[in-house]
């Protein structure tokens, strides 16, 4: 599923964002002790880190939290807005800043390592859509860190501009392809090997022809991926494996263009 963030009132969702909370209410009786903003986006952030994206509610907060869904709504005004708090308390555990002293090179991929661990300790927010930005402080905290890094190539905003998505796309579809890896094991009890053992069998039983009709797919399959690694299943390694080798790439790139500039 994809959330797309930004949907709920605009005005409450930067509100909530950007101005510290007191954890009362907006207006009207004190609220229970206990609960506030800063408890019930917590709370979320267990939820879908547990159960995934596509069980959170905030019935489900609520019942987590011993509270019925509508107490929450005088503290967040609707899911919506519980999704950008979600999103953009969730990045501060990245780092603020990364030191260049050592090369810009080295800083990226130290960025690179972070934030595809991040990814994967939180999966659900691969499923945030990168369309509409929260436009949260700690989104904003995220880019800042990660343009630190671009700034010390020497290259020019214009030219620093599309690096920023690149790099940002290419750690989250990585990142993607492992949560999707684990999640299809966790949802169907089948492992990776299991399943493609299973229809390896067929495939060649079926399409006897399959080298000769796609002459450079059985090109690239002649030589083994690699042994394999544990614990880590085959899509996980290959994930990984093109990960380290994209990143290379796209900073060899990088590097070339700074050195032409």
């Amino acid at each position: 599923m994809v959330v797309f963030a930004g949907q709920g009132d605009a005005r409450r969702s930067l509100d909530l964002l950007w101005r510290p909370q007191d954890g009362g209410r907006r207006g009207g009786p004190g609220p229970r002790p206990g609960l506030s903003v800063e408890v019930i986006v917590a709370t979320a952030i267990a939820v879908a880190d547990a159960e995934g994206m596509a069980a959170l509610s905030m019935r489900a907060v609520g019942e987590r939290l011993g509270r019925t869904a509508m107490s929450l709504y005088t503290y967040v005004p609707g899911k919506s807005e519980l999704v950008d708090l979600m999103y953009d308390r969730v990045l501060a555990e990245l780092p603020a800043g990364y030191d260049t002293a050592a090369g810009w090179r080295t800083a990226a991929t130290s960025w690179a390592e972070d934030t595809w661990a991040f990814l994967l300790s939180h999966p659900w927010v691969l499923q945030v859509s990168q369309a509409r930005p929260v436009l949260g402080p700690n989104e904003y905290r995220m880019l800042d860190a990660l343009l630190g890094v671009l700034r010390a190539t020497g290259l020019p905003p214009r030219s620093v501009r599309p690096l920023v998505g690149t790099l940002l796309h290419f750690v989250r579809g990585s990142a993607q392809a492992v949560a999707e890896a684990r999640q299809a094991a966790a949802v169907t009890g089948v492992s990776d090997e299991e399943w493609w053992q299973a229809r390896s069998a067929v495939l060649q039983e079926v399409a006897p022809d399959f080298a000769g009709r796609f002459p450079s797919v059985a090109w690239l399959e002649s030589e083994p991926p690699g042994e394999p690694g544990d614990p880590a299943t085959y899509l996980e390694r290959e994930a990984r494996r093109a990960f380290e080798s994209g990143l290379g790439v796209i900073l060899d790139g990088i590097e070339a263009a700074a050195q032409g500039r």
